[in-house]
């Protein structure tokens, strides 16, 4: 059963076969992985106590990646709490890189010891991972066993899956047959991009991988498939709305009778119960909904909001609208008026003027603003031209960088940097520790090895190297050193892609800047298509924060606002304030953007858009502002785009 305190919403049931015939699948929807993890944990926690009051096995199908991870800390909560006993567990592993020495920090072994088995007392002799070590000659027998070993076993009770941005589930990439079993197979090169970061490099990453087959994995007797992200939005609403084919074969699961679609709120952005609820059925037309259909029927036919027509609403589904407002005239009126209220170029509200449809106060004249940057250069990319103009229109303007970002420093830049402090003559005066000849040649060792998690000095390296990039950059749109704050959050430093969990001082530090400043307006980053999840973690520890300052006067006069920009804009129906950008403050936000030089040309960690952040930044600020110009609004060169946060 499905326990309603971690439910959104339900549907209404008279709603329920229209929405079957879009989503093939069940679906569950979270606010959060948090709270989607805990109860999928809870659920294999009461199906492991139950097993054991029979004094039975239970097996599971067990997935590796980003996505179930939260899965297996609260597994390791209730193991450390509860006394939740594993002792009864039969463990199968999806798949393994081939070739993968298991003790390497990029294997699948090295990785559910880390995450669960190290941590639990599931016996070694019942925990199987498929073998990335084999010859050649051996691995199709080796696979032949690894089926038969789960027969023995009685089969698979849960499977836990998460799904990969091809659709391919375990490494059953698209093409997969339903017929596969477990077997050698070659991997989708976007699957390998999406690992590169892992690997520290494309090159690095293997071409091969053994994975159960679609039969093996479907013939378990009930599947947990887990999506998390606005970057697996568009793959999810494939797999589920998709009729079952080789090319997505995640969709291949609606044929299983016990199967449920796992989601959070972003993962769950691109449904269409979610993009179209009108499509779906009867609505509860609000204003913020009203707003999102105009803008869609304006887009489907290449009209401005104003020319629209009652035929316009009638021929394309809208005609429930039509009959809750008089006419189509009226509605375009008020949508046209809401999107040209969002337009502002005082981000910090304009002085002395009616505020009413502004998207920001008039008073005080001068705010104190705070502006958070997940990485070192976030500020600059989402929100350059709002920056310098917010510095420019008199306002107090502080800038926290919340992670050093070392990671997303090439072995080469460091590297370099090392020699340039070799070659001081006044090296060894520095510091006798730190800077030591040997704790360089060591540094030196590290950045010449591929893989591997950097040590500690390397990271300060590639840390102030970041740092001194932020800070000119910070300098170039007009902020003072005292006002250029670099937080360096523990829980980023682990010198690898995965971080640590969010912990008492990454909050005091964030706390701490907060009272300090007592800001009218917060800036963060709302970036959650982010594939790396530390734009996430980032907003989730602000606002925690703010939650927690709620007592003190200044926080109910503090505004937070949203920004996107580095990997995905907020759709035009969201935005809240339009900050207008001149061809020269586009240009000046590209300057201040080149400044950070480490991540120019090919920075480290691109995803899946391989264009510089300059370029995807312009064309997203051009893009939205060519769209508010098709809706029928001034045209202006570029726009950056934000969102308040209500709490």
């Amino acid at each position: 059963m499905q326990s309603d305190k971690y439910m959104i919403k339900s549907f209404p049931p008279e709603l329920s076969f229209q929405i079957k015939s879009f989503e093939r699948m069940d679906i569950t929807l979270f606010p959060n992985s948090h709270t989607a993890s805990r109860f999928i944990a809870e659920q294999i926690g009461s199906a492991i106590r139950e097993k054991q009051k029979k004094k039975e096995h239970i097996v599971l199908g067990l997935a590796t990646g980003s996505s179930p991870i939260k899965i297996y800390s609260e597994l390791i909560r209730m193991h450390k709490q509860e006394g939740l006993s594993l002792a009864n567990v039969i463990t199968f592993n999806l798949d393994e890189y081939y070739p993968m020495d298991p003790k390497s920090l990029h294997s699948y072994h090295h990785f559910m010891q880390e995450h669960l088995f190290e941590h639990v007392d599931i016996p070694p002799s019942q925990i199987h991972i498929p073998k990335g070590v084999l010859p050649l000659d051996a691995i199709e027998q080796y696979c032949a066993d690894y089926e038969k070993m789960i027969i023995e076993a009685g089969g698979i009770d849960i499977q836990l899956l998460g799904i990969g941005r091809t659709g391919h589930i375990g490494f059953n990439e698209p093409g997969a047959e339903l017929s596969s079993q477990t077997r050698l197979v070659r991997l989708d090169n976007i699957t390998r991009r999406d690992a590169a970061d892992d690997f520290g490099g494309l090159e690095h990453v293997p071409y091969k991988a053994i994975t159960m087959g679609m039969k093996t994995i479907l013939a378990a007797r009930e599947i947990y498939i887990v999506a998390w992200g606005e970057h697996k939005a568009e793959i999810v609403k494939q797999a589920i709305e998709c009729e079952p084919n080789t090319s997505v074969p995640a969709t291949f699961l609606q044929n299983h009778d016990h199967c449920r679609f796992i989601l959070d709120l972003a993962a769950a952005n691109n449904l269409t119960r979610v993009q179209t609820p009108w499509k779906v059925g009867n609505c509860a037309w609000k204003e913020d909904l009203i707003h999102k259909a105009v803008i869609w029927l304006s887009r489907l036919l290449e009209k401005p909001i104003l020319k629209l027509t009652d035929e316009d609403y009638a021929e394309n589904g809208l005609s429930e609208l039509l009959l809750k407002v008089d006419s189509a005239y009226q509605i375009n009126i008020t949508v046209f008026n809401r999107l040209q209220h969002t337009i502002t170029g005082w981000p910090g509200g304009k002085p002395y003027t009616d505020d009413t449809h502004r998207p920001e106060r008039a008073q005080p004249v001068h705010k104190r603003v705070l502006v958070f940057s997940p990485h070192p250069d976030d500020d600059v990319i989402s929100m350059g031209g709002t920056l310098q103009r917010l510095v420019d229109q008199g306002h107090e303007v502080h800038v926290a960088y919340q992670t050093s970002g070392n990671i997303a420093v090439h072995h080469h830049d460091a590297l370099r940097y090392i020699e340039f402090f070799e070659e001081l003559s006044a090296l060894d005066e520095l510091s006798d520790t730190v800077l030591s000849n040997e704790a360089l040649q060591e540094a030196k060792r590290v950045l010449s090895t591929d893989g591997g998690a950097d040590d500690a000095l390397v990271r300060k390296i590639k840390a102030l190297i970041r740092r001194g990039e932020a800070r000119m950059a910070a300098r170039f749109c007009g902020l003072s050193d005292k006002q250029i704050h670099f937080l360096d959050m523990p829980f980023y430093e682990t010198g690898r892609v995965r971080k640590n969990d969010i912990g008492p001082e990454d909050m005091q530090r964030i706390t701490d800047l907060l009272y300090a400043i007592k800001p009218h307006q917060v800036f963060a980053a709302g970036d959650l298509a982010d594939p790396h999840g530390t734009h996430r973690i980032c907003l989730n520890a602000i606002i925690d924060a703010l939650k927690s300052l709620k007592h003190q006067a200044w926080v109910a006069d503090c505004w937070l606002w949203l920004y996107r920009g580095a990997w995905q804009e907020f759709d035009i129906d969201q935005i809240q304030m339009a900050v207008p950008l001149s061809p020269e403050e586009l240009l000046k936000k590209r300057n201040a953007i080149f400044l950070h030089q480490s991540q120019k040309d090919t920075p480290p960690f691109p995803g899946d858009d391989q264009r510089e952040f300059w370029q995807r930044s312009e064309e997203r600020n051009r893009t939205t502002a060519g769209l508010y110009r098709k809706l029928g609004l001034a045209e202006y060169e570029a726009i950056e785009a934000f969102r308040r946060y209500e709490f």
